[in-house]
């Protein structure tokens, strides 16, 4: 299409008529104006109007608009084209770019960004430029790459663990950008990790992340999100500077997601419930911002509800005193001299508090020194005795069968077992299998009958197919930590199965059978 036609048009009129006087109509007059006549006929108006002239004053002539194309929607565009696209080998090539797109790569910077490309697809991350990198995550932020978002996601978290500890930049970007990419693709996923990365985002996507943990997900709470609400700055402290940072960093959560459960079981309302915050804002949010991005997949911004929990003073009050706590308890159980004075909380928080850290606390601890030998005199006595019942039920003299000739006696105990060299027979294995199944199953009755309604439910969730989460549930909803219920267990276990029998959450495998037949 020529550029003239594009410019407006203006049409020369010719006025040849000698009719003069012509009326101008109303504005608002949907009649058009008659001339006057210029003969008369006997004093009386021509009752037949002329024709009226209707006047073109410019060229109307319609065009299909063409569509605007950007260079983010031609970017979008590319990518689909080259999203199958792969090199079997190539050479590594610098590449620096602001905004990087395909056209800013010569050809061996594009041969070595898709064998690279299709490595980080394979989860091989080879060391490349940041401008690759930026190329990459434009791909998958603008929907290209994945037919999943939570494939998407899952894709964009692990290049930014994979890089950011060799371009810092990632931090300030990448943190924001997967925030978008969750909200435009209403993908409930925590958010405590891009906040305790990009501290420059904590505000909105703290207080999201506080509201979605302490309602929703107690458990995923995180201790760079819980720093929002406590007003006791531990990063000051000296023992957290010091020796109690790790351990400091990993209670805390727990501690607070223990009182969570604990309120919730006690008074029928969790936290957020009992200290409600004020009302949500709506906040507007502007997507990807700094990236090659085509709003016309997403639009150009979202609304995103923030309740401000953080600025519940009640509830503020609490967590700082959780907080302070959870250091002072810590203190004690690592020798730590002094402790933090002015913390008021309810005597059973305090007393929970305090089993709680000090059961996982000298697990941990024992874990990490190995396995010790204690030997408890009133077990060894028992098991001494359960040993010479089981033995007494499997060795009986031959009274029965004295039919047998003494050299088939011999070959049969021979057979059975070349070391003994007693005349005593085995019992029928149908009969030694029945002794085992009484022992075990008394064991088994024993056991059952010294388990809780709740560790017996306990259980039950563990036997399930999603058993870790299930029984994080069953704790949560009974005001206990799932670790304190599986230590219960395995105490019980231990005292009358001689055994564990929950290790890593998991049922150990030979008492599956038994726990289901109970």
């Amino acid at each position: 299409m020529s550029n003239d036609r594009k410019q407006p048009h203006f049409t020369e009129l010719v006025w040849e008529s000698t009719e003069q006087n012509v009326p101008i109509p109303p504005r608002n007059s949907p009649e058009p104006a008659l001339p006057k006549s210029s003969s008369k006929n006997n004093g009386k108006t021509n009752s037949t109007p002329e024709p009226s002239l209707q006047l073109q004053l410019w060229d109307t002539e319609m065009e299909t608009p063409e569509p605007v194309t950007t260079t983010e929607g031609q970017f979008v565009t590319r990518a689909k084209e080259l999203v199958e696209k792969t090199e079997d080998s190539a050479l590594f090539v610098p590449f620096k770019s602001y905004w990087p797109t395909y056209g800013h790569m010569t050809g061996t910077q594009s041969r070595w960004y898709f064998y690279w490309r299709n490595e980080v697809r394979q989860g091989r991350y080879l060391k490349t430029d940041l401008s690759y990198i930026f190329l990459h995550v434009y791909e998958l932020i603008n929907g290209v790459g994945w037919t999943d978002p939570n494939d998407g996601y899952r894709q964009l978290n692990l290049i930014w663990e994979a890089y950011r500890e060799s371009y810092k930049r990632l931090d300030q970007y990448l943190g924001g950008w997967i925030a978008d990419f969750s909200f435009v693709h209403h993908l409930d996923v925590p958010l405590s990790i891009i906040v305790a990365r990009s501290r420059g985002l904590a505000g909105d996507l703290a207080e999201l992340e506080l509201m979605r943990g302490l309602t929703a997900a107690p458990e995923q709470l995180t201790f760079a999100v819980l720093t929002a609400m406590s007003d006791y700055d531990i990063s000051k402290s000296k023992f957290y500077i010091g020796e109690g940072k790790e351990a400091l960093e990993q209670y805390i959560p727990q501690v607070v997601a223990l009182i969570n459960a604990y309120v919730t079981r006690k008074h029928g309302s969790n936290l957020v419930e009992m200290f409600p915050p004020g009302p949500a804002v709506m906040r507007e949010r502007y997507l990807f911002r700094s990236a090659v991005y085509d709003i016309s997949l997403y639009g150009y911004s979202v609304l995103i509800p923030v309740v401000r929990i953080s600025k519940s003073p009640p509830l503020r009050s609490l967590i700082t005193r959780l907080f302070r706590l959870t250091e002072n308890k810590l203190r004690e159980l690592m020798g730590y001299r002094g402790r933090l004075k002015g913390i008021n909380v309810d005597a059973d928080m305090d007393d929970l508090i305090t089993r709680f850290l000090k059961r996982e606390y000298l697990k941990e601890t024992q874990e990490d020194k190995g396995p010790t030998v204690v030997i408890d005199p009133e077990k060894l006595e028992r098991l001494q005795s359960d040993s010479e019942i089981v033995r007494t039920m499997l060795t009986v003299e031959n009274m029965d069968r004295q039919d047998y000739e003494a050299s088939e006696l011999e070959a049969t105990i021979g057979e059975i077992d070349p070391i003994q060299d007693s005349k005593e027979e085995l019992l029928p294995v149908e009969v030694i299998e029945e002794a085992q199944a009484v022992s075990i199953g008394s064991e088994a009755e024993q056991f059952a009958n010294a388990l809780s309604p709740l560790q017996r439910e306990a259980l039950l969730a563990l036997l399930d197919e999603n058993g870790s989460q299930a029984l994080l549930k069953l704790a949560a909803a009974n005001g206990t930590m799932s670790e304190l219920l599986i230590d219960e267990i395995n105490e019980i276990a231990m005292d009358i199965l001689g055994d564990l029998i929950i290790e890593e959450e998991d049922i150990v495998e030979e008492y599956i059978s038994m726990l289901r037949n109970i």
